[in-house]
């Protein structure tokens, strides 16, 4: 009787050994509580927000990037424009210099030197003005370039919009409200008016 009581205990110790100890991961999952469709709805529109929030981000510095390559190319637009602009200038300024040039400074004194030029003082006035000429008319070229363009009203009604009367006057023979004297010209850039022409304006005659 006692080696059967020894068999019986031997058994039941090995079953209870072979019965896997729980985990304390599989405790952990049956503790956690299920989730309700209206939750699980609420997570993962949360999951989706913090996603579009994250691209929302990208994209507020991708135009901030935008913003800022921009506003470099115009500043080197505007900067390369007054750059040419400047550089279709510096012949003129050439011409006017041999202008000046043309006319020595012994010829604007009125002492006597030996270092008199042979040239009379009207000869250097000629040169003097068709240099002063040929510059002006350089001057114009480059404007004209650029699309800007002198107008001179006399002889026009007068228009607010693209007149500046200097002053009113009683012409026999002209309308009131004419043009009959141009100061300084005026000047358009496409058909926009850059500077007003100042005129003188024919009023009534009593």
């Amino acid at each position: 009787m006692a080696r059967r009581h020894y068999s019986e205990t031997t058994e039941t110790a090995s079953s209870s050994s072979s019965t896997p100890p729980e985990t304390g991961k599989g405790k952990a999952a049956e503790d956690k509580p299920k989730l309700t469709p209206e939750q699980e709805k609420l997570a993962a529109k949360e999951a989706e927000v913090v996603d579009l929030m994250s691209r929302l981000r990208y994209l507020q510095a991708d135009f901030l990037n935008l913003q800022r390559n921009a506003a470099r190319e115009k500043e080197q637009q505007r900067d390369f424009a007054i750059s040419k602009f400047a550089g279709d200038l510096l012949e003129s300024v050439d011409v006017l210099a041999l202008a000046v040039k043309s006319v020595p400074e012994s010829a604007l004194s009125d002492t006597p030197s030996p270092d008199k030029p042979s040239k009379s003082a009207l000869e250097h006035l000629k040169e003097l003005h068709l240099g002063v000429e040929m510059t002006h008319r350089l001057l114009l070229q480059t404007l004209f370039k650029y699309h800007v363009k002198p107008f001179d009203p006399t002889g026009d009604v007068f228009d607010p919009n693209r007149h500046e009367a200097l002053y009113q006057a009683p012409v026999p023979g002209k309308t009131p409200g004419t043009v009959i004297d141009c100061q300084k010209s005026g000047y358009t850039i496409k058909e926009r008016v850059l500077r007003a022409a100042q005129v003188g304006v024919a009023q009534e005659t009593s």
